[in-house]
Parts: C-alpha cells; sequence; structure tokens
C-alpha cells in the first residue's frame, strides 16, 4: 500500500471494521445453502470490501488508540527487513499468524460440512489470533516510537 493509503488504513474504523471480514465471508459461504450461487456475489462483495477497506476511511486525527497503534506497528513490523526492530518482536508475530492460520481446518471443514461449531471454532481462533497479532504490533509500536510512520493528523 502507498504512504497514502496506510494513513487511510490507520483510522481505527478501518481497523475495526475489518474484524467482521472472516464472519462475512464464512457468512457469505454458509449462504450457498439457502442462496446458491448468488452466495458467490456476496463472497464478492466481502473481497472488496477487504481490498477498499484501507482506502474508505480518512486519515484520522491521531492515532493515540489501541487499534490504530496496532496499524502504526503492523506497519512497523511489515518494514523489519528494511529497519531493525527489538529481537523479542521478529518471530512471535509469526508464530502467532501460523496459530491463527490453523483456524482455517476446522472453518474450512465446518463450512464444506455446514458445522455450525466447527465454523465457530475456527472463526474463534482467527479473530482470537489475530487480536493476539495485533495486541504484539500495540506493544512493538511502543518498543520503537522512533519509527516514523505516525504522520495522521500532521
Amino acid at each position: 500500500m502507498s504512504d497514502a493509503v496506510w494513513d487511510r488504513h490507520t483510522n481505527q474504523w478501518s481497523g475495526w471494521s475489518r474484524m467482521a471480514i472472516p464472519i462475512l465471508f464464512a457468512l457469505a459461504i454458509w449462504s450457498r445453502n439457502w442462496i446458491g450461487w448468488w452466495s458467490l456475489l456476496f463472497a464478492s462483495l466481502v473481497v472488496l470490501w477487504t481490498w477498499w477497506n484501507p482506502r474508505a476511511f480518512s486519515a484520522p486525527n491521531s492515532v493515540e488508540n489501541w487499534m490504530s497503534q496496532a496499524i502504526v506497528g503492523e506497519r512497523i513490523w511489515l518494514g523489519r527487513k528494511h529497519r531493525k526492530i527489538p529481537v523479542h518482536h521478529d518471530r512471535m508475530p509469526v508464530v502467532i499468524a501460523i496459530a491463527s492460520g490453523l483456524g482455517l481446518i476446522p472453518l474450512v471443514w465446518g463450512l464444506w460440512q455446514f458445522n455450525f461449531w466447527a465454523v465457530v471454532a475456527g472463526l474463534t481462533l482467527i479473530i482470537g489470533g489475530k487480536l493476539w497479532f495485533l495486541d504484539r504490533m500495540v506493544w512493538l509500536r511502543h518498543d520503537t516510537p522512533d519509527a516514523g510512520f505516525e504522520r495522521p493528523g500532521q
């Protein structure tokens, strides 16, 4: 994403509204039972929203809230090959992402079999893992206050 898109994405509404994406996508796939092939339209809209979301909100006046700090931290972490980050932040986000990704197993199986509890278990792992990852990104942002990615509101 460009700097301008990242600035807009640091809006906490962008971050919080993205949290619904796994649920909406699962609902779109599950809805094939009710609306047949029209479920692909719903799934396509979710994919479009996933792309549009970081661009949909204006840059915030402040990043002094949990979600905005998580997004700034994520940007710092993604740039770790170009700028050193504290060692204790290097691998743990990868471990968390893998743990979160394991939620895809019950989610996909549950959506295939229409097993509600498997879907709930998968979504819990995915969303719980994402929240843990974001919390880790807030920690990273606090450990690297001079990273220079806090342009919104300036």
